[in-house]
């Protein structure tokens, strides 16, 4: 045989992806590679904007021209040349749409295994017709039970759930279950209309209006003549009936909203299916058995239960059974591998931590036997408890022993530490990074002085202790039964920073889900997450934090826009009048390429400015409002700082380590690090006159160590300022500063859902049961051993 020559090397040649500064790096391949940097430095930017953007393309140019339209694609990464470049598969931290039908099953896959065992090798009644493996899924029609649509369950409310104050009338919101605003007005003005009293108590209203208010399957359209208001015109308009019960049942099965999802699910009640009994499944398809069990009995069994049960009654069913059984055990196998066999197949995602779902997909790629290919992961560790990531160091190396490239965007200093290789992006973030500051071993980042990353990970030093703050009270919760918890009491401590702690799917999110602003105890709550600010370009920094509003006035001010007669509206690129019609705002069009996938291109009349002519030439203190909106936050706290409005928005956003995005950054350009601490922001810049409950899930996820310490000078000064702060949190470093621990475990699952310890930080990393504790002994120091 020949002997290769082929380059070792992915060699990246003037990238210029987002904030990229034509940046060269070369790569090894057959290797565990590392990209580290501060939140917006340009890591992701070089693995996924540049080098897996331009896999992908080039695998879609092998594609038939036809079959290449009906693929979603991105545009060609902004690059010179990449070379030795093999093909790659993306695994990122994105979670889907919350779908009760998605399941571990479903994401393994293992699901479709377990279905032909029970379709090949299943013991049918006697007489029975075989069935294909479709039959045996909950999301087919073939399978899904009819009464219950494949759910399991039936979901319906009563009179007592719907209306929980009668003494109150219709008009004064008996009707608790109606949506509020305009929506819920409309529907008391159309019973208005049809002739139902909305002014009597509803106690007194009669018992068959009652019934037909609240449960009517009939949707009657009526015209509507809404009361006039003394300021404004109300026109009649076409005005639809819909049920109580009809509304909320919809509602709950139909939004995408978590939080409507979560109020319709208050006026319902849920019970089994009566006639699939909660198996999901027709009739035909849970007569069939295997193992003397049905398919809903073996799915809903723990994994490592399945796989024990499945392989010592494999070899009785014949040679058929014996391989498929096989097959299906050395799948499981990969899953437990990581830690998740406590998990059932029936168990719906939605009910999983980031960290579950994670390991879920690495397990389905463990799976697949694919080698020389690429692997760029999204920060893997993102949700992990340190002792699960050391379970996912096992299978990164196990997909570079495979013969593959394992490229990592990732945060977690153990992960960093494992890495064969580190290419380390900034300095800083925004328009202060994009530079490749070192490729090459973790080791010689030691002499990189101008690294973020090299003193968190040679220089550590344990801080200073600080002292632990007196709770001034308690909040209450529980009994909390749900997923894994089982009737838990928690205390939380008031006016401290608490830190919920344990295991991937030890129930934390679970119980801090409990504290809702009804709980005894609490003025007003807030809860952070990282969810995007919004899900269009249209949407950005300005827009969300309500900056936009201020800048938009104050161009209406100036001599210019007055004497033209320009509001406020006209400055705004999301409605006619000022904007740019040819892109609509947008900045960009999109270009048809025929047989070619489309590409975007700056906006021909425009040219990305978003604003027609008319418009930019108002210009505020000799900057229009195109230019405005492209200043960085830096810029613009210097260009605003004589407006008290504009100065206030822009200081918490600086105080939050936000200072090198560009006013009108689109939110789809946002990490979900960098989303969270806008809306943290967003909450800071108002005033705070009562004391407020912050509620954090893994605040840190996705931040460097650097933007970290940013972050929880900020949680402290909000704990300083006589508010409660409570973190979900896995960074060990962040839960020793906490006042005060709660603990949950031992493991996920099952095998968790209790409170292992509570106590001072110091306490708990000395309670022998937990899993938490060495961890976070070793992140105290001396001072936490002593």
């Amino acid at each position: 045989m020949p002997e290769s020559h082929h380059d070792p090397y992915v060699r990246v040649r003037g990238a210029r992806e987002h904030n990229l500064a034509g940046v060269d790096v070369d790569i090894p391949r057959d290797a565990l590679v590392v990209f580290t940097g501060v939140s917006g430095s340009g890591k992701s930017s070089l693995a996924f904007g540049t080098i897996y953007a331009e896999a992908q393309r080039r695998y879609f140019e092998s594609v038939a021209p036809y079959a290449r339209r009906l693929i979603h694609q991105v545009g060609a990464p902004a690059v010179g040349e990449i070379t030795g470049l093999p093909p790659a598969v993306s695994l990122e931290q994105r979670r889907s749409s919350p779908n009760a039908r998605s399941s571990v099953g479903t994401v393994t896959t293992l699901s479709n295994s377990l279905r032909m065992l029970f379709s090949r090798a299943g013991r049918y009644p006697e007489g029975a017709e075989r069935l294909d493996s479709d039959a045996f899924s909950p999301n087919t029609a073939a399978g899904a039970c009819p009464s219950c649509q494949g759910l399991g369950r039936i979901h319906d409310t009563s009179e007592e759930l719907l209306v929980p104050e009668p003494e109150l009338s219709i008009r004064q919101g008996a009707i608790a279950a109606w949506p509020g605003a305009w929506q819920g007005k409309n529907l008391r003005d159309v019973l208005d209309t049809l002739g139902y009293d909305v002014d009597r108590p509803w106690r007194e209203l009669d018992a068959k209006d009652r019934d037909w208010i609240l449960f009517t399957d009939e949707q009657p359209v009526v015209t509507v003549h809404p009361v006039r208001d003394a300021d404004r015109i109300q026109r009649p308009y076409q005005g639809t009936y819909m049920s109580a019960r009809r509304y909320v049942l919809r509602t709950f099965s139909d939004s995408k909203s978590p939080t409507l999802r979560a109020k319709a699910e208050r006026f319902l009640t849920s019970a089994p299916c009566p006639v699939c009994g909660g198996g999901r499944l027709r009739p035909e398809a849970l007569a069939v058995r295997f193992a003397d069990r049905t398919i809903a009995d073996l799915a809903s069994l723990p994994l490592t239960v399945l796989a024990g049960l499945l392989a010592t009654t494999a070899a009785e069913d014949g040679e058929t059974a014996r391989v498929l059984t096989g097959d299906l055990v050395a799948r499981i196998a990969t899953v437990t591998e990581l830690g998740l066999g406590y998990l059932s197949l029936d168990r719906a995602t939605p009910t999983l931590s980031n960290g579950e779902l994670q390991r879920l997909r690495l397990a389905t790629q463990l799976r697949s036997g694919l080698f020389g290919v690429v692997y760029v992961l999204d920060e893997p560790s993102a949700g992990l408890h340190p002792a699960d990531t050391e379970a996912l160091l096992v299978v990164l190396d196990r997909l570079k022993a495979a013969g593959n490239s394992v490229f990592v965007v990732e945060h977690h200093l153990d992960v960093i530490r494992h890495a064969d290789w580190l290419v380390d992006v900034g300095p800083l973030a925004g328009v202060h990074g994009g530079r490749v500051l070192h490729s090459g071993p973790p080791g010689e980042l030691a002499d990189v002085e101008a690294s973020a990353t090299r003193r968190f990970l040679f220089d550590r030093e344990p801080g200073p202790a600080r002292a632990v703050r007196a709770p001034a009270g308690w909040l209450r919760t529980g009994p909390v039964t749900r997923h894994n918890l089982r009737a838990v009491d928690a205390a939380f401590p008031v006016g401290v920073l608490t830190a919920v702690t344990g295991v991937s799917g030890s129930g934390k999110s679970t119980l801090v889900s409990a504290l809702t602003g009804e709980l005894s105890g609490v003025e007003r709550l807030v809860t952070v997450d990282q969810r995007p600010i919004g899900r269009t370009p249209r949407s950005n920094l300005a827009t969300y934090t309500g900056l936009f509003d201020v800048v938009r006035k104050l161009f209406t001010e100036t001599a210019e826009a007055r004497a033209r007669g320009y509001r406020a509206g006209r400055f705004s690129f999301n409605v006619p009048g000022g904007r740019c019609e040819t892109c609509q705002g947008e900045g960009f069009v999109s270009v048809e390429l025929l047989f070619l996938p489309s590409t975007y291109a700056p906006c021909p009349d425009c040219h990305g400015a978003r604003y027609n002519p008319e418009t930019l030439q108002v210009r505020l203190r000799g900057l229009t409002i195109a230019e405005v909106l492209d200043l960085t936050v830096e810029s613009a706290a210097v260009f605003f700082e004589g407006t008290p409005a504009a100065a206030r928005s822009l200081r918490a956003l600086l105080d939050v380590g936000l200072g090198y995005l560009r006013l009108g950054q689109p939110a789809t350009e946002l990490s979900g690090g960098e989303a969270q601490r806008i809306k943290l922001a967003s909450e800071l810049q108002r005033p705070h006159r009562s004391p407020t409950l912050y509620v954090l899930d893994e605040p840190t996820t996705g931040l460097h160590p650097a933007d970290v310490e940013v972050l929880m000078r900020q949680l402290h000064g909000l704990v300083d300022a006589g508010h409660s702060v409570i973190v979900v949190e896995h960074d060990m470093d962040v839960v020793a500063t906490a006042d005060w621990v709660v603990d949950l475990g031992p493991g996920g699952g099952d095998e968790g859902g209790r409170i292992v310890a509570s106590g001072p930080p110091d306490r708990v990393a000395r309670t022998t049961e937990s899993r938490t504790a060495p961890y976070l002994l070793r992140a105290l120091g001396p001072a936490g051993r002593s």
